[in-house]
């Protein structure tokens, strides 16, 4: 059953203001719930802050290092999870569910992209 990569991608400046609705941690918990009883959910995380992140570039031959947080980027990753579906339209119904638990002020991304399984 092939796999797929759930990209949440987000503003980080403006998600910092962003206050869930009463209803949120419940709807997304069940969510979380369901989708981990039906053998989708392989792994699944939010990352911290691009504050904390450094980015290694490979360029001519030579390394260098960018401290965060990365202001140029209006949109960053903030987290992923892995989900194992029998097909893509499958994984996308998951990341449309998964988008409509979140209150409709906000703005989030979802990106889904197959794991290449012959290099993953």
């Amino acid at each position: 059953m092939p796999r797929f990569m759930s990209l949440i991608r987000i503003d980080e400046q403006a998600a910092a203001g962003f206050e869930p609705d009463p209803g949120f941690d419940e709807r997304m918990g069940a969510l979380f719930e369901e989708i981990s009883m039906a053998g989708v959910m392989l792994e699944t995380a939010g990352l911290a802050p691009t504050a904390q992140a450094t980015r290694v570039h490979w360029s001519g031959g030579k390394l260098s290092y960018t401290d965060g947080p990365f202001t140029e980027t209006k949109e960053v990753v903030g987290g992923y999870a892995i989900l194992q579906c029998k097909d893509k339209d499958e994984a996308l119904e998951w990341a449309n569910r998964f988008l409509r638990v979140h209150p409709e002020s906000w703005s989030v991304t979802c990106e889904v992209r197959a794991i290449d399984e012959a290099t993953g």
